[in-house]
């Protein structure tokens, strides 16, 4: 193990001291992070009370007693009881600890997720509801019924009555046609029939500019629809043209939201699924609505395509040009295993929660998760249906089980490092930590007697040991090429 990496776990146990310290009295119920008890090598357990194996370093370090010391700060040694010294992460937690902690824990279980999709919209007038109120002939408003933008009308209702030379002169004509048809009707067929020709020609014509009913020089226009004006171009004595729209009216019984939904959202969006519209007018209050149709192109600004949802506004609270909150539910259909949100711990690649194995031990395991909704988490791999797993209090715990699991892979770095004895000559000591030795030859690594360099594993390792003496030296091989010196002494004996 480098010095690197061992200052790096040394710094992970030393900012976990904290939470290691209250958890090794808390999470045990002692009530208190330093002990005094007899260890269980030297006294006996007694009924009901956990047995003490050993203690180990309160700053993370590898370092155990059989019996209760302090370090060098003056910090009491932590007691590890029986049935924690496994290397799986578990915890064990007091009963009253985990009252007092507020720990919680719920079952994996399998339900239905909901996916909302989330947009933002404005209400808008269903341009499928909106009439033009144009006459086909020209003329002047003789009297203007609707003044303003704004007003209510009702299907049926006068608008304003208009004068036309064309409908007076369309009029006569009529007349003259029919009159002459009846005065023909026993006579010459052919005169007949050009009177009747005549008398249709004219009628057809005021059907085409909507006169129904026959024509006459002044006429009322009524409202198409019930709704409200949305344009008045309409004044009282002006001059139209023919086709001039001269009031635009909406019927607001029912609709339109524009919401505009992300393009990695669109999958998830079809027509017909119902939503939920909330507007600031009325807070707290939810709109039913239904997608009716997905726009074909995508704002290559915003990355987001416009969705068109429909709402009933039988009361017309709703009004054009509101803001809108709109939720989408796009669940699926199929019941997945999952687990409360609070449950997963998130490491960003690695995401695990903790597992009740019973009698306040919990263990930590390894999850895959995949959808999520605003409370739950489906769980891909990892955890069996009906776990139970802990809602509240986890990162407590899980803190823990970090700690102990960085303890044990610093202690097994340690033991796993190959060590060596030697004697040599103390030649010369560096600023950087390392140390220039001359030894004797090595046996076991078939070493001939030379001079080299090692690191020293704690800056004083070699304090008080002057340069050109004989040296005793313990050393330990922890990667290719990497020898740290762990225990050096002035000594006799050097072989060179």
């Amino acid at each position: 193990m480098t010095p690197g990496l061992k200052f790096s776990l040394f710094a992970i146990a030393l900012a976990l001291a904290a939470a290691g310290g209250y958890l090794a009295g808390g999470l045990r119920g002692d009530g208190h992070a330093g002990h005094t008890a007899v260890p269980a090598s030297t006294a006996d357990a007694t009924p009901g009370e956990r047995k003490i194996l050993y203690y180990r370093n309160p700053m993370g370090l590898p370092d155990t007693s059989p019996v209760p010391k302090k370090d060098s700060m003056g910090m009491d040694y932590l007691p590890v009881y029986e049935g924690e010294d496994q290397d799986d992460g578990a915890v064990a937690v007091n009963p009253a600890r985990m009252q007092a902690l507020g720990v919680r824990v719920a079952r994996a279980e399998r339900r239905v997720l909901e996916q909302p999709v989330r947009a933002v919209g404005r209400v808008e007038v269903d341009e499928r509801r909106i009439h033009d109120v144009a006459p086909r002939f020209e003329g002047w408003i003789e009297q203007l019924h609707v003044s303003a933008v704004g007003d209510p009308v009702r299907a049926g209702q006068p608008l304003f009555t208009v004068y036309a030379p064309e409908l007076a002169s369309a009029a006569e004509e009529q007349r003259i046609a029919d009159t002459l048809a009846g005065r023909l009707a026993g006579g010459d067929d052919e005169a007949r029939a050009a009177a009747e020709r005549l008398a249709g020609a004219t009628r057809e014509r005021l059907a085409n500019w909507q006169m129904h009913g026959g024509g006459t020089a002044r006429r009322s226009f009524a409202a198409p629809v019930s709704g409200v004006v949305l344009e008045r171009e309409a004044v009282a004595g002006m001059r139209f043209e023919a086709g001039r729209t001269l009031l635009r009216i909406a019927d607001l019984s029912s609709v339109w939201v524009l919401a505009e939904v992300y393009e990695h959202d669109l999958a998830r969006v079809r027509p017909g699924q119902p939503a939920t519209v909330r507007l600031d007018a009325w807070p707290g209050e939810d709109f039913a609505a239904t997608v009716d149709y997905l726009y074909p192109t995508v704002d290559p600004a915003t990355r987001s395509a416009r969705v068109r949802l429909r709402l009933p506004n039988a009361d017309g609270r709703l009004r054009p040009g509101q803001f809108a909150r709109v939720h989408l539910a796009t669940g699926e259909a199929a019941p997945v295993l999952a687990v409360p949100d609070s449950a997963v711990l998130d490491g960003g690649e690695r995401q695990s929660v903790l597992v009740e194995e019973g009698e306040g031990r919990f263990r930590p395991q390894a999850v895959r998760i995949g959808r999520r909704d605003p409370e739950w988490v489906e769980i891909l791999d990892g955890l069996e249906d009906g776990a139970r797993v802990v809602v509240a209090a986890n990162f407590l715990i899980d803190a823990e089980s970090n700690l102990r699991a960085a303890l044990a892979g610093f202690t097994a770095g340690e033991q796993r490092a190959p060590a060596y004895r030697a004697t040599g000559t103390l030649d010369e000591l560096y600023d950087d930590g390392s140390v220039s030795l001359s030894h004797a030859p090595i046996a076991e690594l078939d070493w001939p007697a030379m001079t080299m360099e090692f690191t020293l594993a704690a800056p004083g390792l070699a304090d008080g040991i002057a340069p050109g003496s004989a040296v005793r030296f313990e050393f330990e091989a922890r990667g290719p090429g990497e020898y740290v010196v762990t225990h050096i002494e002035a000594g006799h004996g050097a072989e060179h």
